[in-house]
């Protein structure tokens, strides 16, 4: 993700980051506190997700416990389809077009048909986590599923 190392980290999301590493092991890269749902988005080293979840969802539970919201793992993405496709996840992400217009940019996700609803997730849950992801490391302001 291009724009991590100029990320800078408020004391409590550098807070949220140590208490999420003493419980899972795995140290987190980011904390993307989503205000409107209600959650925590922690992006994590490739290959660790499975890790900080836990088997069964285990350690989520005790850090849904720890925090008082919903949280979420997801892995870094070194370029911006990698990092969408992980934000998507479980969704099958085809390919990944970003549109310029004036000050604007738009990252046009196609997945398969039958996927688009998983992509964008209940009450759009997911589209919004890439949404921010998309923001926060690249620039881009929306995100658009289409069917591939």
């Amino acid at each position: 993700m291009s724009k991590a190392e100029g990320i800078r980290f408020t004391e409590y999301e550098l807070r949220l980051m140590a208490l999420f590493e003493q419980i899972t092991g795995i140290p987190a890269k980011d904390c993307i506190v989503d205000e409107q749902l209600n959650r925590l988005i922690f992006v994590v080293g490739r290959g660790l997700a499975p890790f900080a979840v836990g088997k069964n969802g285990v350690k989520i539970r005790l850090l849904k416990n720890a925090f008082k919201k919903d949280v979420e793992v997801i892995e870094y993405g070194q370029d911006v389809k990698e990092a969408l496709r992980n934000s998507l996840y479980p969704a099958n992400v085809v390919e990944v077009n970003i549109r310029s217009d004036k000050n604007r940019k738009t990252a046009i996700v196609k997945v398969p048909a039958e996927q688009v609803g998983m992509a964008v997730g209940r009450m759009g849950r997911n589209i919004r986590r890439a949404k921010l992801v998309a923001r926060r490391y690249f620039g881009i302001n929306d995100v658009r599923i289409v069917p591939a």
